[in-house]
């Protein structure tokens, strides 16, 4: 049985991860918006501080954190919302596969069209910020566990408010309280690294939290797709 099933899940992640990349170069650019968004945050913050070295490796973290937090929270009221005004998430009830696999191919799409880009751009952003080079590892870590998170909470709120209309910024009220505790294990892991501690505890519950998320939130956010339907 397992072996009829695979196709199934296999073809519909297919399908849905080409028509959202057909989708997504038909709106090039919407796409970039997310990024450029981060990295005018970045430059805003480098120029506000001055240009004291000092000053702005200590705030690094935090303000790369913050700027992709904010990235990704720009584009999160747009995740279902194309879907559920042109029937689509209709059709992914009917679809012969789970709708939470569904939810989490979409998840995947948005995390890396949003955050994915900034994740590779985060050495460049880091050197702006004059962030010393012994802690852009620990950066990259908490960022590699900590946007996936960011996304997959995201999606249990959109599908909540995905019924909604103009719920922009209900989304952003009720995704921030999530947010926060990533935000916080996210750069505290870099501020304990520089301080010479061990940061793998922050990073250790970072991936606690992903693989969490990874099991619980699709199925979460699917169930909140089907109430906000009917």
């Amino acid at each position: 049985m397992s072996r009829a099933s695979t196709p199934g899940l296999a073809g519909s992640a297919k399908a849905l991860l080409l028509r959202d990349l057909r989708l997504l170069w038909r709106r090039r650019g919407d796409a970039l918006q997310p990024a450029l968004f981060a990295l005018l945050v970045v430059v805003l913050f480098a120029l506000a501080l001055g240009g004291e070295s000092d000053v702005l490796a200590s705030v690094a973290p935090a303000v790369l954190w913050v700027a992709v937090l904010l990235a990704g929270l720009l584009a999160l009221d747009t995740l279902f919302r194309g879907d559920a005004e042109d029937g689509s998430l209709e059709q992914w009830m009917l679809a012969p596969v789970p709708l939470g696999w569904l939810v989490g191919v979409r998840t995947f799409m948005h995390w890396a069209t949003t955050a994915l880009p900034l994740l590779l751009a985060t050495p460049f952003l880091a050197e702006l910020m004059q962030l010393p080079r012994a802690q852009l590892p620990i950066l990259l870590a908490s960022l590699a566990l900590g946007t996936p998170l960011l996304s997959l909470l995201g999606a249990v709120v959109a599908a909540l408010t995905v019924g909604m209309r103009r719920s922009g910024i209900l989304v952003a009220l009720l995704a921030l309280p999530l947010y926060v505790p990533v935000l916080v294990f996210g750069a505290g892991s870099v501020a304990a690294s520089s301080q010479g501690l061990d940061p793998s505890g922050a990073l250790l519950l970072l991936g606690a939290g992903l693989v969490m998320a990874i099991v619980l939130a699709p199925l979460a956010a699917a169930a909140a797709i089907r109430i906000a339907l009917n």
